[in-house]
């Protein structure tokens, strides 16, 4: 079953046209937790044109996450949603380039669109008011500066025009029973949803290369655990075994991993599953090679990889942006496998850092200020309800 994702999106200028912003933001449908935020101030432009540009960061957004995903775009624009449907004509020059951009991001049949009322689309209207506001100060939104997710009304200055503002609030009175229903609270008020499916995260042990900090992914030479990997594999069996609550050990295909995953089994008595999802990242041109090494050949291949997670190393690599999908496809497929029970997932850096950022609905760019070492445990509980918690982060204590 494909994972479902829920788009809200909002847009707006003050002046029509005048100074404009965009903001979207990608919902989990069970939790109604945030996994992605987008907003910019984009100039002088029109409300529509705003409105169309904050759909196409929301379904941008969403295919970061997971190009497969069932997605339901909700919007209190009704021009957007029944152009986007199909069921008005796109007149305007200025629209028609803009939903067709929006239509080739996903195939026809994985979308669906919702009109909503203004006051359920309170989100994605404060993130476009937020990008407005740091556009009239001379400078662009950034995720950091986001308050969107706090609950109350928008206190910015109002986005739309007197007139679209009561088109809003006739449209509003028109809305009739096929509301969505609230997603379930996020929080200590939530009802006890039973036992969690926890995650306990084993970065491999150390190679040859982990001392040296070089790069080592999925398309190098797939180096073996070095003697004091071995010794950090086998302390982390014996600390396991003492806790106990291991019931299944699944681990990334590279051999590193493998070797770790094995002594911890052999420990517990249990065996190894390989899941392809969980995989190191693909560092291209770059693997083998020390950070300072990079910098001197590929300074702005590398400064480019530094800006932004969508960007990939040299030479065919694997932007971060593209492991974030495919291990939320491999957490999802997990998650259905062991509902309700401890697993070990032996893995890498970076899908261990991703697995983090999306149970806390960090930013993209927190990649870069987490640390783990070899061999360390992390440890992540998926509830029922779709919500997370981080439990245990870069855990060393049982190599000391």
């Amino acid at each position: 079953m494909a994972r479902e994702l829920i788009v809200e999106a909002d847009g707006g200028s003050r002046g029509n046209p005048g100074p404009a912003g965009y903001g979207a933001v990608v919902l989990d449908p069970a939790s109604g937790e945030a996994l992605a935020e987008a907003a910019e101030f984009i100039g002088t432009a029109t409300n529509n044109v705003a409105e169309y540009k904050g759909l196409l960061a929301g379904l941008r957004a969403a295919r970061a996450l997971d190009p497969e995903a069932a997605v339901h775009v909700r919007m209190d624009s009704k021009l957007v949603v029944e152009q986007m449907s199909g069921r008005w004509k796109i007149k305007h020059p200025d629209m028609k380039p803009l939903a067709a951009e929006a239509a080739s991001i996903f195939p026809s049949a994985q979308v669906t669109y919702e009109w909503i009322p203004r006051s359920r689309n309170k989100h994605a209207d404060r993130l476009a008011n937020e990008a407005m506001d740091a556009g009239k100060r001379g400078k662009q939104w950034e995720p950091r500066d986001s308050r969107a997710a706090l609950a109350g009304p928008v206190d910015a200055t109002p986005a739309r025009s007197a007139a679209a503002r009561a088109a809003d609030a006739a449209a509003e009175a028109a809305e009739t029973a096929h509301a969505a229903p609230a997603a379930p609270p996020v929080g200590w008020g939530s009802p006890d949803l039973g036992v969690p499916a926890t995650f306990v995260l084993l970065r491999h042990g150390e190679t040859a290369l982990t001392p040296q900090k070089r790069f080592s992914g999925s398309g190098g030479t797939d180096p073996e655990l070095s003697d004091a990997g071995r010794r950090q594999a086998e302390a982390a069996a014996a600390a396991l075994a003492a806790r106990g609550t291991i019931q299944a050990v699944v681990s990334s295909p590279l051999r590193r991993c493998q070797e770790t995953a094995g002594a911890v089994a052999a420990r517990l008595g249990l065996d190894v599953r390989v899941e392809e999802g969980l995989r190191e990242a693909d560092f291209g041109a770059w693997e083998g090679l020390t950070f300072a090494e990079v910098r001197e050949r590929y300074p702005d291949d590398l400064d480019a990889w530094l800006g932004s997670t969508k960007v990939a190393p040299t030479g065919g690599g694997e932007s971060f942006a593209a492991v974030a999908r495919r291990v939320a496809v491999a957490r999802d497929k997990l998650l259905s496998r062991y509902a309700g029970r401890t697993v070990l997932l032996v893995t890498h850096v970076t899908p261990i850092k991703t697995l983090v950022r999306l149970a806390l609905g960090a930013p993209p760019e927190s990649l870069f200020r987490m640390e783990l070492s070899a061999a360390s445990l992390t440890a992540v509980a998926y509830y029922a309800d779709g919500n997370a918690s981080l439990r245990l982060l870069n855990d060393t204590s049982h190599l000391r």
